[in-house]
């Protein structure tokens, strides 16, 4: 999966389209990342010992990770991404329009 946990990603497609956040969590198995401020659905909850009042509240619904792309500082918008290391053995990702590197 190209996306991480802590990347900053844009969405490319769905009701959200145009939004950028931070990725909270990353599922690789089902190919969904939870990204912050994005998707967000209700969900009704019953009173536990944790919290007291139930009720309606907001949280991220999970995205597929093909519908968001890496967020490049550098070109302002959503962008595809290859694999390369550097001089010291380390494997890095890279913008492919200004070859701008991400940490990983």
């Amino acid at each position: 999966m190209h996306i991480k946990k802590d990347d900053i990603v844009m969405v490319i497609s769905g009701k959200d389209k145009g939004k950028k956040g931070k990725v909270i969590q990353a599922y690789p198995k089902d190919a969904k990342v939870l990204v912050e401020n994005v998707n967000m659905v209700t969900k009704h909850q019953k009173p536990t010992q944790q919290m007291q009042q139930g009720g309606i509240t907001q949280q991220e619904g999970k995205l597929e990770a093909s519908n968001v792309l890496i967020y490049c500082a550098k070109c302002e918008k959503g962008v595809r991404t290859g694999h390369k290391f550097l001089n010291d053995g380390k494997k890095v990702r890279f913008c492919k329009k200004c070859n701008e590197t991400f940490s990983n």
